[in-house]
């Protein structure tokens, strides 16, 4: 079955180049797909196998549209998405393809998270390893396919699926806009499909660090609205914890018994006060 890498790029060129010299050291895919959200023209590298670049003329940050942009545009029978924080394990590209191939669902790998400075020039997989921190909401077996304690644990940042069980889905919803329980709603519908969630061990992908906040405030008007339309469709509501935080700012009414109501919009001092410092990696 051939493989497609998708990965989506807004202003982060940087780290496009590292997650293209990781899929460098892997064995190779059919192809790789970058979609473009912010107009980046920069040459891509030789990398011994096809890199082609779609361009996403939308406003803001269009992830769900970006990614069924990516699908549209890649050719394989096995989808492998990878954020473009991303760098791949040496096989990680191989492994989740096998996983694919064998088991019909959306599956994850573990993401080791880096805090700032990890990646240097002449950086190697082992001294990523050394400094990268696992998630503590998510355990992967240490080998094989597991299922998902349940589908809201689904992550975008780097999975596969076959395209056409993607296809079967409907793919994301692009009602969702910008930021926000985008993926959470494609792992919810798709389960209702009969497709889980499942986890694989023996590979990984490193987050690379960037400019974030907890909560994430820079997504504010994001987050509310594609809570509103997930509670709409599914009944409960995603991303709680940044919703409590919210709640606990004074941005939004605690109680979300009669919908979820915004009080205010959070300040300029409030998003800088909640950046996470480049020492920590999540």
């Amino acid at each position: 079955m051939s493989v497609s890498v998708v990965t989506l790029n807004k202003g982060r060129g940087h780290h496009l180049a590292r997650l293209l010299e990781g899929l460098g050291r892997c064995a190779p895919p059919d192809e790789a797909v970058v979609v473009e959200m912010g107009g980046d023209k920069a040459t891509l590298p030789d990398l011994g196998f096809p890199i082609r670049r779609t361009h996403l003329s939308l406003d803001g940050l269009p992830l769900a549209a970006a990614r069924n942009a990516g699908r549209r545009a890649a050719s394989g029978d096995i989808l492998v998405y990878l954020d473009v924080d991303c760098i791949p394990s040496a096989g990680l590209v191989s492994g989740l393809a096998a996983a694919v191939s064998e088991h019909d669902g959306l599956i994850c790998c573990e993401i080791r998270y880096l805090p700032g400075g990890a990646v240097a020039d002449g950086w190697t997989e082992a001294g990523l390893d050394r400094v990268g921190h696992r998630h503590p909401a998510r355990l992967f077996p240490e080998a094989g396919v597991i299922p998902a304690p349940q589908p809201g644990l689904f992550w975008s940042l780097a999975f596969a699926v076959r395209a056409a069980t993607y296809d079967r889905v409907g793919g994301f919803d692009e009602g969702f806009i910008g930021y926000g329980a985008e993926d959470t709603d494609l792992a919810f519908r798709a389960e209702r499909a009969g497709v889980p969630v499942l986890f694989a061990g023996g590979m990984h992908a490193f987050h690379q660090h960037h400019l974030s906040c907890d909560p994430p405030l820079q997504h504010f008007s994001d987050i509310v609205a594609n809570a509103r339309r997930f509670h709409d469709r599914h009944g409960i509501w995603p991303m709680d914890g940044w919703l409590d935080a919210f709640a606990e700012l004074g941005l939004v009414e605690a109680d979300r018994g009669g919908g979820l109501t915004v009080l205010r919009q959070p300040t300029e001092a409030e998003i800088a006060a909640a950046q996470v410092p480049a020492h920590r990696p999540f």
